[in-house]
């Protein structure tokens, strides 16, 4: 196979969320390069009662079953951020890197499994393989996620590899989630009127003093877990984020709406519950401010995975690229609370690096290190490995 050039074309698919574009392209692609690496697939779209509404979802499910083996299933998905203010679907290749939107995450990380089965192609697996190729991580995929579930059996107990995740180590925790919107009413009025009206805007700033303050304690919350170095951090911590305010209609009217999104990512020993009273404690703190929550959405908090398949893995990437350890993540998913439900067992290693620049303008990727992800999955679904 002839990785760059499907790394390319992949990258050259607009699969971007929302609205949702060329899943079909994307996967009518892939499905035949996973049926030429040997395995049985089934391509699939998911009904829109399981996508929230939304047409268009078509996924991809691969099996390379090996009876009585140990369960594994990989992840990914195909979907994209948006991209402005470059040619982010124009891919191009300079200085051992690949350019484009996806090219890290995680369009990378696909084509890198898709060069280790190439070579185990007719030879025993360690494990018993199912590759599960997903749509609208980059939007909210949960229902999804759970419609897979039947063609995934047995899923209780199976490990579960997540390929989203960061190069050179494997990743076994990640940052719980909750986001809210918070709507704050005003009266709109003539600016040159302003005191006979109640502006929007200025009363949301108060909430964001607030939040201010509060984030402050939040980020001096450490985890046991450790980070990766390349993070600049020593363990995983707290974050709070105000990273949306929408508000006013035009200069000389007084605003009467302002939405503010707000981001806190939990370190594993928070949970959900507290961190929304922290939340909603804060809001109610300050006087004179009329608001009401738009949205609520939420990821909890997993424990660190620890199984000795994972130091395998460890041990592997050890010697492959001469460095291994087991990491938390500074990034969240609905990917982890899914499969802890099910019963799963969930660790990570993909192709993005902190200076990959995921979601960000001029994405790459390191070919090198797509090729060494594939060496070091080779060697670890490898009965030698």
């Amino acid at each position: 196979m002839k990785y760059l050039e499907v790394l390319k074309d992949l990258i050259s698919m607009d699969t971007t969320v929302p609205p949702g574009l060329n899943y079909d392209k994307a996967i009518d692609y892939l499905e035949p390069l996973f049926k030429e690496s040997g395995f049985d697939t089934k391509r699939l779209t998911i009904p829109a009662e399981y996508a929230e509404g939304r047409e268009g979802r078509a996924n991809l499910v691969c099996h390379r079953r090996e009876k009585g083996k140990p369960r594994l299933i990989f992840y990914g998905h195909i979907d994209v951020v948006p991209a402005e203010g470059w040619d982010a679907f124009k891919p191009r290749v300079e200085n051992g890197k690949a350019y484009g939107r996806g090219a890290a995450d995680m369009k990378g990380s696909i084509v890198a499994l898709l060069l280790a089965m190439e070579s185990l192609k007719g030879k025993r697996l360690n494990f018993d393989v199912s590759v599960m190729v997903t749509t609208d991580e980059e939007y909210s995929q949960a229902s999804q996620l759970q419609y897979l579930r039947q063609y995934l059996e047995p899923v209780r107990g199976a490990y579960f590899l997540n390929l989203d995740s960061n190069f050179g180590f494997v990743s076994i925790a990640n940052l719980g989630a909750l986001q809210l919107d918070i709507k704050v009413t005003g009266k709109s009025v003539h600016s040159g009127l302003s005191h006979l009206g109640e502006n929007a805007i200025e009363k949301a700033s108060l909430l964001i003093q607030a939040l201010l303050d509060l984030k402050h304690k939040v980020e001096q919350r450490k985890s046991n877990v450790l980070t990766h170095p390349d993070t600049k951090l020593s363990r995983m911590e707290g974050r709070l984020n105000i990273n949306m305010i929408k508000g006013g209609v035009k200069t000389n009217i007084v605003p009467d709406e302002c939405l503010i999104s707000v981001d806190r990512r939990l370190i594993p020993e928070e949970n959900l519950e507290d961190a929304r009273k922290e939340l909603l404690d804060t809001l109610a703190s300050v006087p004179g401010v009329t608001w009401q929550l738009e949205r609520v959405y939420s990821i909890p908090t997993v424990p660190p995975a620890d199984d000795p398949v994972i130091d395998q893995l460890a041990g592997i990437i050890g010697d492959i690229i001469g460095e291994a350890n087991k990491f938390g993540e500074m990034g969240s998913g609905d990917l982890s609370h899914i499969v802890a439900t099910w019963g799963c067992k969930a660790f990570g290693l993909g192709v993005i690096r902190p200076e990959c620049n995921i979601h960000g303008k001029e994405e790459f990727v390191y070919l090198q290190d797509i090729e060494d992800v594939a060496k070091i999955l080779a060697s670890f679904l490898s009965p030698q490995g």
